[in-house]
């Protein structure tokens, strides 16, 4: 069976995720897949609006397929990972500057890849199982994808509590945090992707949107604009130890938990988002995932969190204190290797 189904029906050209047993997560068969389609339905007169889906109910895509990736990094072929990296930013790119329609259903879990898939479409619909977060500092990585551009058109500092603790987001908080666009009852999908496919009148999204169940991330604005003003990790760290709401101790208790150094690499790249457009969000996120296994904390991650599962990872970083120095070799311009969108990692 096919991990993507790539088929037309009617106006639409159609993608399924279907490798619903492993949470739909993204291998690099399925992201070129799925970018070669789009290749084809772009210059293709018979397709007017594409339609992005997964199999199964649980999720959408929990994320890229990174026990493959832990498998070829600790056998020290990094370029295995580097050039998945590379061609799943082109991905990300051609999704978000598409010429024709994309709308993509998200239901359950959408991590990581999923985002990459989903969140830069025209048209991301989401209903009362959705929960996107970027989780990426948990395993030594940091939020890719054009994640990083996501998390830094977020309202506030919003952006940057999620993209360090890695929270998670119903639907009226991925529409606040701009990774969501519309709330319709998952109930309602399958007729709306009907209209689509039937006559690729995309206001029926309009009409088929209502308000979506309350969120958190409004109520918690105020407070998350305080805590997480900080200009490094340790500052914000020390404004969570001194804050004695449940929030903030929930928060320090995810903080715990991820690699240092990817938190103040992501707390710079999300910052410096807010001044870039994607293009560049995705070029300083490559400059990270390149270095991660070789330099960074992500082969480590992946075997505490995912292969032995002893949750106790040994980071290079003891403590919030990374040199600013370690930070400025992980997001080191990579001159002849920098990522581009119009050829294959060199």
């Amino acid at each position: 069976m096919s991990e993507i189904i790539i088929r037309k029906e009617g106006l639409a050209g159609r993608a399924t995720l279907n490798r619903p047993e492993a949470l739909n997560a993204l291998t690099a068969a399925m992201a070129l897949a799925l970018e070669g389609a789009l290749d084809q339905w772009r210059d293709d007169a018979d397709v007017a609006v594409v339609v992005i889906d997964a199999a199964g109910d649980k999720a959408f895509c929990a994320g890229g397929d990174i026990a493959d990736l832990y498998a070829h990094g600790t056998a020290g072929d990094f370029d295995f990972g580097r050039a998945f990296w590379w061609q799943e930013y082109r991905l990300n790119l051609k999704i978000a500057t598409y010429p024709k329609p994309i709308v993509v259903f998200m239901q359950g879990f959408v991590m990581g890849g999923g985002v990459g898939v989903a969140g830069h479409a025209s048209h991301r619909i989401v209903g009362e199982s959705t929960k996107i977060a970027m989780p990426e500092c948990g395993i030594g990585l940091m939020p890719d994808v054009g994640g990083t551009f996501l998390l830094g058109r977020a309202p506030g500092e919003a952006g940057v509590y999620l993209g360090l603790t890695g929270g998670r987001m119903g639907p009226a908080d991925a529409i606040t945090a701009t990774f969501a666009d519309h709330f319709v009852p998952e109930a309602q999908w399958d007729d709306l992707k009907a209209k689509l496919i039937g006559d690729a009148d995309i206001t029926a999204i309009d009409a088929a949107t209502q308000p979506a169940p309350e969120g958190t991330l409004v109520q918690n604005a105020a407070i998350i604009d305080d805590l997480f003003s900080g200009d490094t990790i340790s500052e914000i760290a020390a404004k969570l130890a001194k804050d004695e709401t449940e929030f903030a101790a929930a928060a320090a208790k995810k903080l715990s938990k991820a690699a240092p150094l990817s938190l103040a690499c992501a707390l710079v790249t999300i910052r410096q988002a807010r001044m870039s457009d994607m293009k560049a969000a995705l070029q300083m996120e490559y400059r990270f995932s390149h270095r991660a296994q070789e330099q960074g904390d992500f082969l480590e991650g992946i075997r505490a969190q995912i292969i032995d599962r002893d949750f106790k990872p040994e980071w290079q970083h003891t403590n919030f204190d990374v040199p600013p120095q370690d930070i400025e070799k992980m997001l080191a311009d990579l001159g002849p290797l920098e990522w581009t969108e119009k050829r294959d990692m060199p």
